[in-house]
């Protein structure tokens, strides 16, 4: 069960706390969730829209659109967003949607109706100053904008601040694309200040494993190795990254390009200095993470290392940038697009890359200074910093 990675992380922040049992039950509480069956010419799926705490702010996280969603996993996504936007300093709550479909080789057709039945079930929780959904795995701008159009007619007014990650026709932002993986690659630059020897592997190739890929290669760090859920490449002198993706896009792999054939198991264990996790939860484990020989891990993907791998990676002494650290300069760039919508303003893209830059090196230094002043790991960091903000905004409302 995803959600076990939940309590037994918030076991470990608890005792560096020394959290109330009242304080502890609260984080595992949730302020909404809510669950729907959608009809699509005459299929069913299970889809639900949850928010996990709303002290700071109404809730933020996306939408996947995958056959292994599940309550129990979307429950954990929207308290890793709660986590998340808390420590970035975000007036956001943390939430997550999902819909348990397989969106491969479906019609867009199909998935337009299927979008639009998800506002049609969840209109009435969704919206700016209640829960605003963005894009995750499998739903992209057009999704959003799907949805978007499906609320505005059903309220029979425009509301484009209660949807992120959408087309720019739409009133997205230009940076939105790649700010996920911009994010985090901010954070691998203060992390290796001067240095440009640097090894990369980057397990997933979709929009924040290519994008990051693609940014490390064009400042010139040698990317050695790349996935995707087919398999992956190695070549000890880099790939050229324009190329991986011309060969991806053209045969919907990157294991046709040059380089040995490895699987996404061994790109795991490969002696790189950097690996970036870009794929699915749950990659990094207890039986493999004794194998694990990079220097250091991005996490930009969600939950891609259980609790008990991340006290042996720890131990081996692997440095580990946590997802709710790492890939927060997606739900950054979120909120700087739900800024726009709400208040009108069009913001130049220097200034929305100045700001994105702003708040995750501040972030970063914050959870660098507290994990090497208490001695703890830098997830166990984000989570203190995080939960004392929320527990906060908890005790001023008169809620705790």
């Amino acid at each position: 069960m995803v959600f076990e990675n939940v309590t037994a992380m918030l076991d470990k922040v608890s005792k560096v706390m020394e959290l109330k049992e009242e304080e502890k039950q609260l984080l595992l509480s949730f302020s909404k969730i809510s669950h729907a069956e959608l009809d699509v010419d005459g299929e069913k799926f299970l889809a639900w829209r949850i928010v996990h705490n709303n002290a700071l702010g109404p809730g933020k996280g996306g939408i996947r659109y995958h056959p292994g969603v599940s309550e129990d996993e979307v429950k954990s996504l929207s308290f890793w967003m709660s986590i998340k936007n808390s420590l970035a300093g975000l007036p956001f709550g943390g939430g997550k949607g999902g819909i348990q479909i397989s969106p491969k080789g479906m019609p867009q057709e199909k998935l337009e109706k299927v979008s639009r039945a998800f506002i049609q079930s969840f209109h009435e929780v969704v919206g700016v100053n209640k829960d605003v959904p963005a894009p995750d795995v499998y739903t992209n701008p057009q999704t959003m904008g799907w949805m978007l159009d499906e609320f505005e007619k059903i309220k029979g007014r425009k509301e484009p601040g209660m949807i992120t990650g959408k087309p720019l026709a739409l009133g997205g932002i230009p940076l939105r694309g790649a700010s996920t993986a911009q994010g985090g690659f901010y954070i691998f630059k203060e992390m290796i200040g001067d240095k440009k020897d640097v090894t990369i592997a980057v397990q997933g190739f979709g929009n924040a494993g290519y994008h990051f890929a693609n940014l490390a290669h064009k400042d010139g760090f040698k990317v050695v190795a790349v996935s995707d859920s087919k398999g992956g490449v190695y070549d000890a002198n880099g790939f050229d990254i324009d190329d991986v993706k011309m060969k991806k896009d053209e045969n919907g792999t990157v294991t046709c390009c040059y380089g040995d054939k490895i699987d996404n198991k061994e790109i795991l264990e490969l002696e790189v200095d950097f690996l970036i996790l870009a794929a699915l939860e749950n990659q990094v484990t207890k039986e493999n993470a004794h194998k694990i020989k990079a220097k250091n891990i991005i996490e930009l993907a969600n939950g891609p290392i259980t609790s008990e791998a991340d006290d042996i990676l720890y131990e081996n002494k692997i440095v580990v940038v946590p997802d709710v650290l790492a890939n927060a300069g997606g739900v950054v760039g979120s909120y700087l697009e739900w800024v726009q919508n709400k208040t009108g303003m069009i913001f130049e893209e220097e200034y929305l890359v100045q700001r994105l830059e702003k708040i995750m090196k501040k972030s970063f230094a914050a959870v660098d200074h507290l994990h090497k002043e208490k001695n703890v790991n830098m997830r166990v960091a984000s989570y203190v910093l995080a939960i004392e903000r929320i527990l906060g905004a908890e005790k001023a409302r008169g809620r705790l």
